[in-house]
């Protein structure tokens, strides 16, 4: 669930699309999710970046969690210039927050990848952002990243604001959650709207968890 860099700096030097994408995308996902993560705080002390092979304990993680996501079904925006994918958001209902990290063949996956301690740690990673959540239903975002080459051009922006009112179709959410371990990026998300309800400690890192509200129905505000 950790959000990548997203900040914003260049303008958008060409208008793209967001649209909903399955398991077709599945190989060009992987590539660019594993470029958005493998610098992040988190998954570097997830999947201990001082020991030989990380980069392809994260790319292992990437390709289980995208894998899982495309085969259960489960939403994705992808973000687009022409057919080249720039950017993408994986998306779990609310109803779907533990299924998978309780699924024996997904942990068995990943040990035989990632290994015993990097899964446990995110195991547990996964276990106490979930307790940080308020009560109700909210989206949750696994996994959200933009290219690097395509960052500080309002492609997040675009692609966080197509998430939000995607998710605020749905009457029984509401809202979404992300996490960081990036104090940088606090400030551009809560431009965005996000607000935090809470903290992890990681070893050496402090991620942030943050939600995004769904507008509430006249009726639930008393208007």
């Amino acid at each position: 669930m950790e959000t990548n860099r997203c900040q914003e700096a260049l303008p958008m030097t060409a208008p793209a699309e967001v649209r909903l994408i399955d398991g077709g995308y599945l190989r060009e996902s992987c590539s660019l999710l594993y470029q958005a993560y493998r610098h992040t705080p988190t998954f570097a002390y997830l999947f201990e970046s001082d020991r030989p092979g990380y980069e392809q304990r994260v790319r292992a993680t990437v390709r289980e969690l995208l894998g899982r996501h495309f085969a259960d079904d489960l939403p994705a925006l992808g973000l687009l210039l022409g057919e080249r994918l720039i950017g993408v958001a994986l998306i779990s209902p609310p109803q779907r927050r533990l299924e998978i990290t309780e699924s024996w063949s997904w942990r068995m996956r990943m040990l035989l990848t990632a290994g015993f301690r990097c899964t446990r740690r995110y195991l547990d990673y996964h276990e106490a952002v979930i307790a940080c959540l308020p009560p109700g239903a909210y989206h949750i975002l696994p996994l959200i990243g933009v290219r690097p080459e395509f960052q500080g051009r309002h492609y997040g922006e675009q692609l966080l604001g197509a998430l939000h009112r995607w998710c605020a179709g749905d009457s029984n959410s509401r809202g979404i959650v992300l996490d960081t371990g990036d104090p940088h990026y606090l400030d551009f998300l809560h431009r965005q709207g996000y607000q935090e309800v809470g903290q992890v400690e990681l070893g050496p890192v402090r991620e942030h968890i943050l939600i995004h509200p769904n507008p509430q129905p006249l009726r639930e505000a008393g208007i």
